[in-house]
């Protein structure tokens, strides 16, 4: 019997890395001045020993755009926090399990929820985003789920009700939903 292929609408993995592994640019060239910039980080660098624990409790999901800065926004420095973005500072599976493990075992006993005004995720729509990475990335997008949010005020409610209620998250953790205006560097909490 001869094999017949089966139809997917999503890339395979090895799809995937053989447009990676097929691009002309060498990834050392395309690294330099970062390399460079973590050569002179690395001089002064002055946080070494660091535990892993959020030394101050304080744990931040916010959205990956970046105009914010989650340490500078709150005062805090490295090793003060544990950090988790995502695209619309949504508490997905993933960013949720970092919850857990961040709230039992890493010191995290107060979580911050972070939307931003002027959010791409909250811009667009479904449809919008999958056209516009389709067109960019010369590729069928329609498959892919970009998360994006309708409401903020209510997103947020949503996610701090799904940390508070998680049976992992120890009951005395401090949930709170905030936006933080990227125009005016301000944090206003709103649940």
């Amino acid at each position: 019997m001869g094999h017949v292929p089966r139809e997917r609408s999503r890339p395979s993995l090895a799809g995937i890395l053989r447009l990676v592994t097929d691009r002309r640019d060498a990834p050392a060239e395309g690294f330099a001045d970062l390399l460079a910039a973590n050569a002179a980080f690395a001089e002064r660098f002055t946080s070494s020993g660091l535990d892993g624990v959020a030394r101050l409790g304080v744990g931040i999901v916010t959205c990956m755009d970046s105009r914010i800065d989650p340490l500078g926004m709150l005062g805090l420095k490295a090793g003060d926090a544990k950090i988790l973005r995502d695209l619309g500072a949504r508490v997905t599976d993933e960013v949720l399990a970092g919850l857990v493990i961040a709230t039992n075992l890493l010191g995290v006993t107060r979580v911050l929820l972070v939307a931003h005004t002027r959010c791409a995720a909250v811009s667009n729509s479904q449809a919008a985003l999958r056209d516009r990475v389709g067109r960019n990335a010369h590729a069928d997008a329609s498959w892919m789920s970009f998360r994006v949010v309708r409401d903020q005020a209510i997103a947020l409610r949503e996610d701090v009700a799904k940390v508070r209620s998680h049976p992992l998250v120890p009951a005395g953790t401090l949930v709170g939903g905030f936006i933080y205006d990227v125009d005016t560097g301000l944090l206003r909490q709103i649940h």
